[in-house]
Formats: structure tokens, sequence, C-alpha cells
């Protein structure tokens, strides 16, 4: 049986926080209903998929790279090595020697499997699918935790995204350790202050 790993990552547009991937290889004896594209899924849905697919997934693995690494590499390779991450990490925590990898998006991360990137794939193959909640599911926790820790941003509210409120608060309390600093909106910010 060929196995299938679906890879997606979340976190590209927020100002602060890292970028998180997951790899997901689902067991197609144990289908998991819901499955979509993790932004047209509510956050209770999601938190709900989440635990499923945990639970009933071959394997699954998630990881990040943070605020510091998105400056200095750019957010489109640092949601690349993201993936790269996770797709190493599910392969050494479950000793897999071979496997399809599948992307969301037009490319793939340089890894030792063959890979193939599929245009709005988080919507077109459950593992992508998959692998998108798990991304946006642990974004999103880092944000809730990174908001007790600056609470003065309101992160809980906009997870990091570039909302009136956030950009608000931005402006009343200057930039974080935690914010992307290559991101136009920080860097305009900085700018006004420096």
């Amino acid at each position: 049986m060929q196995l299938i790993c679906g890879v997606d990552e979340a976190g590209r547009g927020p100002l602060a926080g890292g970028v998180y991937a997951a790899a997901v290889i689902l067991n197609p004896e144990h289908p998991i209903l819901g499955l979509a594209d993790s932004k047209k899924l509510s956050e209770k849905k999601r938190d709900l998929l989440s635990i499923e697919i945990k639970k009933h997934a071959l394997a699954w693995a998630i990881a990040s790279c943070s605020a510091k690494e998105i400056d200095e590499i750019n957010i489109l390779q640092a949601s690349l090595l993201a993936m790269k991450r996770a797709i190493v990490l599910l392969q050494q925590q479950y000793s897999i020697a071979s496997m399809l990898v599948q992307v969301d998006g037009n490319r793939c991360p340089h890894v030792n499997f063959p890979c193939e990137a599929i245009v709005q794939g988080d919507s077109k193959v459950p593992s992508i699918s998959a692998a998108s909640i798990l991304a946006k599911v642990a974004h999103d926790a880092e944000l809730y935790l990174l908001d007790q820790e600056y609470p003065q941003y309101g992160f809980a509210k906009h997870k990091g995204y570039p909302t009136a409120l956030h950009l608000q608060m931005l402006a009343e309390h200057g930039v974080s350790t935690i914010h992307r600093l290559t991101y136009a909106p920080v860097k305009k910010l900085m700018n006004t202050l420096s």
C-alpha cells in the first residue's frame, strides 16, 4: 500500500508568532468525516477534528518556524522549512521508509521522498485537509499562549492577523519580540517610531 502524506501550513499572514506545518498519513480503514480546508471550518469544528485526526491517523507530526526565522529567510522559505521539518519528524517518529508527499500549493519542500504540489489541495485531498487542520489548531494554540504573555495585543481575538484591532494595539504598545519585523505594517510602524 502506497502511503500518502498530506502536508499544509498555517500562519503565513499574521504579523506575529511562527508559521506552522503539519504532515498527516490517514488510515484508509478509518476515514474521518468532515475534513475540509481549515479556513472553511469553525474553530470548534477544527478542534474536534484535530482530536479525531491525532487519534485515528496512521501518522502525524507538527513543526514550525519562528518569527525570527521568518524575518531571516522570508515567509515562503520559512513555510517550506516548517513543512520539511514536519515531514522529517513524521518520518523519524514512525520509521517510514517510503511515502508519496502531497503538499498544498504550488511548491514542494526539499525532502527525500517523491513530492507533488497540489493547488487547493486542502479542499481536494483528505490528508492535506487533515494537515491544514492540525497546522491551524497548532498555530492558534501558540497565539493563545502569546496572548497570556503579551495581553496588550489581543492575540486571542485576531490570532496575529493584521486586523484593525491588532494595528491599533501595535501603534499603542509598539513592536514586541514576537512580531515579524519584515512585514510591511510592522516595518512601517518601526520607521515612524525611529
